[in-house]
C-alpha cells in the first residue's frame, strides 16, 4: 500500500471523532460528531452507548470517503474516555443500559461502605487506585444491581462489561471482547503486576470474571473490522486509553518526563518506566503501556474539571461566548480582582478525592466584572496543577518540565501562567490533539509501520513551543486557594 493512512477513532466524553494520520504523523482528515450528555439525576452522568457507536461509525465512513475509501487505510487505533463502562448482550451485540460514565458519582456510598470496611489500602496497592466512583468496577457493580435485564445476561452468560475501546472493538469486528492494559489498569480490577483480571478484586467488587473481555498488548493485530461495514477488513493495532495515548503521543518514552492534558478534565502522567509505583500523596498508579507483555507504568494525577469548567460558564451561565475569548478577557485585567475559583462542579479529584465537595466562587464584589471571572477560572488550571506539582514532588517525581496538550491547552495565557505558576518550562506541541496521535504511533507499531514506540514518536511528533516561567505572586494566589478550598 502506497502512502498508508492511520486511522484513530478517538471516542470522547463530549464527542467522538475519526482522524487520518499519515506515517510521518501529520493529519490527513478528521470528522467529528458530539455525544448526548444525559444527567438522570445529580451527580449522575449517562452516554448512549448506541449513539457513541453510531457517531463513530459515521465519523469513520466520512473521513474515509474523504481519501477514496478503505483502501488507503493501513490500520486502525482506537482511544477513549477512560473508566466508562458499557454492558451489553454478547449474542445480540445490544447495549442493555446507557453507558456510565467516568465523571458518575453515584456510587460514592458503596465507594464509602468499602473504605469502612477497611479494604482501600489493599486495593490501592494491588492496582494504585483509590476506591473512588471514577473508577470502572462499582459502576459495573451498580448495573447488576439495579439494572434487571443486566443481571438477567450474567445469569444467562451473555452479559459484556467493557469500557468503550472494548465497546468499539466488538462493534467493529463484529464479536471480539477484548481490553488493552493500560484501559484495564483503570477498573480496579486489574493489579499492576497482573497479567489478566484478579479474582479476589472481581469478587470484592462483585463483578462476574466471565463477563470481562481478554487483557491485550497496546500495539499488535488484535482484530480485523467486519469487511460488510467498510468495504474491506481493516486490521486494529492499537488500542489505549486516552491519557496514556496523549502521554504517548508528547514522546514521554522515558522516565520522568511528564504531560498534561487540558480536556474536558485535566490529567497529569509522569512516566515511570519499569518501576511499579506507588503514592503516598493520593496520586495514582496506573499501566502506561504494555508491548510484548512487558509494561511500563506512569503515576497519574487527575482533575475531573478543566475544559468542562470554561464549557459551563459558556453554555450554562452564557458568561462567555466562546472558549477562545477566555485568553484576551483573562489578559485584559492586570489580575482577577479578589476572585478564585474552585470548579468542583462533579467533585475533587486529586490529591483531595472528595466526590462530594462542590463548586466555590469566592471574593466577588460589585466591582467583579466578566473578565475577573474569565481570569479566575484560567486561573484555577494552574492551582490544580500546582497541587498534583506538589504531590508529585513529594513521591519523588519532581517535574523538570511539563507538556501540554489537549483542547484547552491551545490558549497562551493559560499556558504561560502555568509557566510562571510552576516555575519549569511548559512545552506545547504544534498539534496539540496528541491524544490522537500517540493512538495512530502505537497503530503504527501494531501494523509494522515503524519498528517501535520511538521510532514512531520520533517521525511523527513534529515540532514544540516552549512557554518560559516569569515571576508571578504565587504565594498570595496559593493562600486564596486554600481559603476558598475550605468553602467547598
Amino acid at each position: 500500500m502506497s502512502d498508508p493512512l492511520i486511522l484513530v477513532l478517538d471516542a470522547g466524553t463530549t464527542s467522538t471523532r475519526a482522524m487520518l494520520f499519515g506515517a510521518d504523523g501529520a493529519p490527513h482528515g478528521v470528522a467529528q460528531h458530539e455525544l448526548t450528555q444525559f444527567y438522570p439525576q445529580p451527580g449522575w452522568v449517562e452516554h448512549d452507548a448506541a449513539e457513541i457507536w453510531d457517531k463513530t461509525l459515521a465519523s469513520l465512513r466520512e473521513v474515509m470517503a474523504s481519501v477514496g475509501g478503505a483502501g488507503r487505510i493501513a490500520a486502525i487505533g482506537i482511544t477513549n474516555q477512560r473508566e466508562t463502562v458499557v454492558a451489553w448482550d454478547k449474542v445480540s451485540g445490544a447495549p442493555l443500559h446507557n453507558a456510565l460514565v467516568w465523571q458518575d458519582r453515584r456510587t460514592a456510598d458503596f465507594c464509602a461502605a468499602l473504605k469502612e470496611q477497611g479494604h482501600e489500602p489493599a486495593v490501592q496497592a494491588a492496582t494504585g487506585l483509590l476506591l473512588d466512583p471514577y473508577f470502572s468496577a462499582t459502576k459495573m457493580r451498580w448495573l447488576i444491581d439495579n439494572v434487571p435485564a443486566i443481571a438477567e445476561a450474567s445469569r444467562a452468560g451473555r452479559l459484556a462489561l467493557g469500557t468503550v475501546e472494548d465497546w468499539l472493538v466488538f462493534k467493529l469486528s463484529g464479536g471480539a471482547h477484548l481490553t488493552d492494559a493500560s484501559n484495564a489498569s483503570r477498573t480496579l480490577l486489574l493489579a499492576l503486576t497482573g497479567a489478566s483480571w484478579d479474582e479476589g478484586l472481581c469478587d470484592l467488587f462483585g463483578v462476574p470474571r466471565a463477563a470481562l473481555g481478554d487483557v491485550v498488548d497496546n500495539a499488535g493485530h488484535f482484530a480485523a473490522t467486519d469487511p460488510e461495514l467498510l468495504g474491506r477488513a481493516i486490521p486494529i493495532t492499537g488500542l489505549a486509553g486516552d491519557q496514556q495515548a496523549a502521554t504517548i503521543g508528547q514522546d514521554c518514552l522515558s522516565p520522568g518526563q511528564t504531560k498534561a492534558t487540558y480536556g474536558t478534565g485535566a490529567f497529569v502522567l509522569a512516566n515511570m518506566g519499569q518501576a511499579v509505583p506507588h503514592s503516598a500523596n493520593r496520586l495514582l498508579g496506573t499501566v502506561l503501556y504494555q508491548l510484548g507483555g512487558q509494561r511500563s507504568y506512569a503515576l497519574e494525577g487527575s482533575v475531573f474539571v478543566a475544559g468542562s469548567l470554561i464549557k459551563w460558564l459558556r453554555d450554562s451561565l452564557g458568561l462567555i461566548a466562546s472558549a477562545e475569548e477566555t485568553a484576551a478577557l483573562a489578559a485584559s485585567v492586570p489580575d482577577s480582582g479578589g476572585v478564585t475559583v474552585v470548579p468542583a462542579l462533579s467533585g475533587l479529584g486529586a490529591p483531595h478525592w472528595r466526590p462530594d465537595a462542590r463548586a466555590a466562587f469566592t471574593g466577588m464584589s460589585f466591582a467583579t466584572s466578566r473578565a475577573h471571572l474569565a481570569r479566575a477560572a484560567l486561573e484555577s488550571m494552574a492551582m490544580q496543577t500546582l497541587e498534583l506539582a506538589e504531590a508529585f514532588t513529594a513521591d519523588g517525581a519532581a517535574w523538570t518540565a511539563l507538556r501540554i496538550d489537549g483542547g484547552m491547552s491551545a490558549n497562551d495565557w493559560m499556558a504561560q501562567d502555568l509557566a510562571s505558576v510552576l516555575q519549569v518550562p511548559v512545552e506545547r506541541p504544534g498539534f496539540v490533539e496528541t491524544t490522537a496521535l500517540g493512538a495512530a504511533m502505537l497503530a503504527s507499531v501494531g501494523a509494522g509501520i515503524h519498528g517501535d514506540l520511538r521510532e514512531a514518536a520520533s517521525v511523527m511528533r513534529g515540532a514544540v513551543q516552549t512557554f518560559k516561567p516569569r515571576s508571578t505572586d504565587t504565594a498570595a494566589r496559593r493562600a486564596a486557594w486554600t481559603q476558598a478550598l475550605a468553602a467547598t
